[in-house]
Order: C-alpha cells, then sequence, then structure tokens
C-alpha cells in the first residue's frame, strides 16, 4: 500500500475503503463549514456513499487518472488530497484537497502539497501541477502562494456551488521546462 511520512505527527495514504467510516464521520462533522466551497456534499449523506467514491477513486489511480490520499494526523484522518486529474496527454496535473475545519491552520494541507509536488516530480511525467481555489477561499489560495505557484489569472464564474458562482483563481508550478 503506498503511504507517506510526512512528519512524526503526519501521514498521507492512498485512499482505501477501509477509511469509508472515518471520512464519512469527518465529512459529516463539516458539513457546514465545507459546503461555502465544495459541490457535491448534498450527494454524500451516507458512509455509502463515501465507499463507492473511494472505490471509484482506486480504479482512477490504478488507470493513472488520478491519486487521491487520506491525510492522517496524529493516526486520525484529517482531510483528503490528490491529483484529481491527470492529464497525460500535456502533463499536468490537477490538485484538490480540502480539510476538517478544525485542522485548519496548522501547516497540514501545505506540507500535503508540498509532498504531492514532489510526488508528481517523481512518478509522474509530469511538466506542471496546478491548483484552482475559489477567489474567496484565502486559506486555500494561501497554500499555492505559500509554495510558489505562479498566479495565471481568475476564472470568472467558473463553477457553481449550490445557488451561488465562484470565480477561481488559477495557480500553476512548472516541473520542468
Amino acid at each position: 500500500m503506498f503511504s507517506r511520512q510526512l512528519t512524526d505527527r503526519l501521514r498521507i495514504s492512498l485512499s482505501l475503503p477501509q477509511y469509508t467510516e472515518e471520512l464519512f464521520a469527518l465529512t459529516d462533522r463539516n458539513r457546514m463549514f465545507l459546503r461555502q466551497w465544495l459541490p457535491w456534499l448534498d450527494q454524500t449523506t451516507t458512509t455509502d456513499h463515501t465507499r463507492s467514491f473511494l472505490t471509484q477513486q482506486l480504479h482512477r489511480f490504478a488507470n493513472g487518472e488520478c491519486l487521491h490520499v487520506t491525510i492522517f494526523h496524529d493516526n486520525m484522518i484529517v482531510g483528503v488530497a490528490g491529483f484529481n486529474e491527470i492529464d497525460h496527454t500535456h502533463g499536468i496535473a490537477y490538485i484538490g484537497y480540502w480539510l476538517g475545519e478544525e485542522f485548519n491552520g496548522k501547516g497540514i494541507m501545505t506540507s500535503v502539497v508540498r509532498e504531492l509536488i514532489v510526488i508528481g516530480r517523481e512518478f509522474y511525467p509530469l511538466q506542471k501541477v496546478e491548483i484552482r481555489c475559489a477567489s474567496g477561499n484565502l486559506r486555500s489560495r494561501a497554500i499555492p502562494e505559500r509554495l510558489g505557484f505562479t498566479h495565471e489569472g481568475t476564472l470568472q464564474r467558473a463553477e457553481r456551488v449550490y445557488e451561488q458562482f465562484h470565480d477561481h483563481e488559477v495557480y500553476g508550478l512548472l516541473l520542468s521546462k
């Protein structure tokens, strides 16, 4: 099984169906917090939905389409991250992530995204990684800014999250020239 220890307290692991109950509980506890930025919460109302999603991500991983990891802090699931899509034609991976509210502001996601960049360089034929964040999600935007990504522009009304449209800030990091 794929797992990487980032610090004494922080590790990432390939997302597996065995994490279903704990990941769903984290999602459910943070539903209102996550709802402001993520459009899929109303379709994730049972552990079966989470199990199905994790199984689908494993199939996509096996096909080289994505890499979905579960984040553990002090051996507790605190969020997820990964390459939501790997575009092999253009050599670009699109990074996505979320943490439970109580785990924000601790540097966890910055460490995880930094490690995803290392994984992208070592194991994938990528020339670039990209992160898109809602313009108003300042905590999410701080991660690529902190890690030296270039702000490439703003996509207007790029995503509908329930009844509200969000602009997206696009950040890119070139891995090779």
